[in-house]
């Protein structure tokens, strides 16, 4: 069922019930009203019947007869009765049709009024003490007028509520309908976008809404969501690219490298000179597809089911660094009075190899782009709203800030560092690892004066 019959319908049912309870009430009332009214007369009729009767000292039932003709109005299928204090029926021959039982007798005179129903006359008996005695009247009747006024209400209502029904079926459904309009030219616009047309834009003005309406809300979200997309896209693409030019280089270098070497015979020498040339190209290559791989790694569902000692971490980092570099990793965990009291504030839950693989990364940066005789700083600390800070920290080359808002992106590599070895993926990865650990990391740096990185954990 579309949303516009959705609508519709369940606006027709809200007001249907609304509807059938008003027309209810006015017909309970109407017949509350009506009962109360014919009970006031049936009263009315029995006391002028004691006061004519008893009053004028039991005038003749036929004199009363034509009394009733004459000056009263005649209800439909009338009785009036007069008993005595022995039950006796003393006035208007007794009806052949009509015998009060005792009980009913009996409970007129306790109540002095009482109201009931002889089949389908309205019936009331009231008790009336004069100076012959003490009597009991009653006064029957068929509410004929009433029944048929109810019925010809009844059935104006009914007729009112099927009309209104359907006038509201096709209202409703006509302001469903332009209520909806927008969310209809909304939609032929989403439906033209394409994967190849994610720049354009949903046109907000279109929908002819207020600025704050729900509509114009969505619209602007969706074009939000058509940005990021486009911007995600986009960085697929150049990633994929930049991807393929990097995993091209060493292949190429080294196919040709062993074509050259297969073009003539060569020395020992040769040969191995050349094996170690393919064989650095290829490592190269194993370094970019294990990065490449990570980064998917980090962006997938990892489960962060290990807990993670940050001082630990930090030494098993500078024991993956090569022999020949380790010497230059210092790691600081601060003085004693530093450190904190329970060692478990050091730990975070996560995953050991990518952590790893993070500050390896950082690492490696500073060591790379540092001169052969600067130290690296690898640095913990607690902080003091709670959380560790990791820092790496390096006296090299330094980052322009124009670079420095680049460096996150996948394969960017600042033109002052062409020169040295890499796939510009080391950073990127380790964001993309300290964003699944809920942590972050920031770079400071000046410019021929060296870079900190900051990889901060908790809160």
């Amino acid at each position: 069922m579309t949303i516009r019959n959705r609508l519709t319908w369940l606006f027709l049912g809200v007001v249907a019930v609304l509807l059938f309870a008003v027309l209810a009430i006015v017909f309970v009332l109407q017949f509350t009203s009506s009962q109360r009214e014919f009970q006031q007369r049936l009263r009315e009729r029995a006391q002028v019947t004691g006061y004519i009767y008893l009053e004028k000292d039991e005038m003749r039932a036929s004199a009363f007869r034509d009394f009733e003709k004459k000056y009263l109005q005649a209800l439909s299928n009338e009785i009036l009765q007069v008993y005595d204090a022995t039950g006796q029926v003393r006035f208007v021959a007794e009806d052949e049709r009509v015998r009060l039982p005792d009980a009913i007798l009996a409970r007129i005179v306790t109540n002095k009024e009482y109201y009931f129903e002889l089949g389908q006359r309205q019936a009331v008996g009231i008790f009336y003490q004069d100076n012959q005695g003490d009597y009991t009247i009653v006064a029957a009747a068929e509410n004929v007028y009433g029944h048929r006024r109810l019925q010809s209400l009844a059935t104006i209502m009914a007729a009112i509520f099927v009309v209104s029904l359907l006038v509201i079926y096709g209202v409703g459904r006509g302001f469903a309908g332009r209520a909806l309009a927008p969310i209809a030219a909304l939609n032929d616009q989403v439906d033209r976008i394409t994967a190849q047309d994610l720049h354009q834009r949903v046109n907000e003005g279109f929908l002819r809404t207020s600025e704050r309406d729900d509509l114009t809300r969505l619209a602007r979200t969706f074009n939000r969501l058509l940005g990021r997309l486009e911007a995600s896209f986009e960085g697929q693409r150049t990633f994929v690219r930049n991807a393929s030019h990097e995993l091209r280089t060493p292949l190429t270098a080294s196919i040709g490298e062993l074509q050259v070497l297969l073009a003539r015979e060569r020395s020992v020498q040769d040969l191995r000179e050349s094996a170690a040339s393919v064989l650095g190209e290829l490592q190269q290559l194993k370094s970019l597809i294990n990065n490449l791989l990570d980064m998917a790694q980090a962006e997938g569902n990892v489960p962060l089911a290990d807990e993670v000692r940050l001082d630990e971490l930090l030494w098993e980092v500078r024991e993956g660094v090569v022999p020949a570099q380790r010497a230059r990793v210092q790691v600081d965990l601060g003085d004693l009075a530093e450190l904190p009291a329970d060692p478990a504030a050091f730990i975070v839950p996560g995953h050991r190899t990518l952590l790893v693989r993070a500050l390896g990364n950082l690492v490696d940066n500073a060591l790379k782009y540092s001169a052969a005789d600067q130290k690296v700083l690898l640095s913990l600390r607690c902080q003091p709203g709670g959380g560790c800070l990791v820092r790496v920290a390096d006296a090299g080359v330094g980052i322009t800030p124009e670079d420095l808002a680049q460096v996150f992106q996948p394969f960017f590599r600042s033109a002052a560092v062409r020169g040295v070895g890499g796939h510009g993926v080391g950073l990127p990865l380790a964001q993309r690892i300290a964003n699944l650990h809920g942590g972050t990391l920031t770079l400071r740096s000046e410019l021929g004066r060296g870079t900190v990185a900051e990889l901060t954990f908790g809160s």
